[in-house]
């Protein structure tokens, strides 16, 4: 994966894949503190404004974003629509644990950690981990196209980060 970089920071997505677990690890620059990026994250307004790529909207079928909580949304075009459900495992700070499903596939259950680090100078990190079920299961994932969406919408992201709405 190529990486955009303006100085030291990060500005595309980096997305690999673990060699020893079956996970997928992005790390991702934000001009923002990672309070704005956790907010960006667990506000269900915000998270439908950025998430996924630039040509599907996002509709929230429910979104109880604390400790114990669970979302569900959908991912739409004219002729598609994907869902997508999980559970807020923690939501802290610096750090959000869920699980993340494609109703689609619903066995295929991830356990999915991210990290926000304050970097200095208003920048943050993201580090965020989907350990998949399987080798199998990961490789689908990187084969999907899901750099796409990753990068479309954390582009969506800064640009409601640079407009103060996070």
């Amino acid at each position: 994966m190529t990486q955009q970089q303006t100085t030291e920071h990060v500005t595309t997505a980096t997305i690999a894949a673990d060699p020893v677990v079956p996970a997928i690890n992005i790390t991702r620059d934000f001009k923002a503190t990672p309070a704005q990026v956790i907010r960006a994250h667990v506000d269900p307004e915000l998270a439908m404004a950025w998430m996924g790529p630039d040509h599907r909207t996002i509709t929230i079928d429910y979104w109880d974003a604390r400790t114990g909580g669970s979302w569900r949304y959908l991912d739409s075009t004219d002729a598609d629509v994907q869902a997508f459900r999980g559970c807020f495992h923690e939501i802290g700070e610096h750090r959000i644990v869920q699980t993340f499903t494609w109703e689609g596939m619903p066995e295929g259950v991830a356990l999915e950690t991210m990290t926000v680090t304050d970097l200095g100078d208003g920048w943050c990190r993201l580090l965020a981990s989907s350990l998949t079920d399987s080798f199998e299961g990961r490789d689908a994932w990187l084969q999907s196209g899901m750099e796409v969406g990753v990068n479309d919408g954390y582009a969506k992201l800064d640009a409601l980060l640079a407009a103060g709405a996070a």
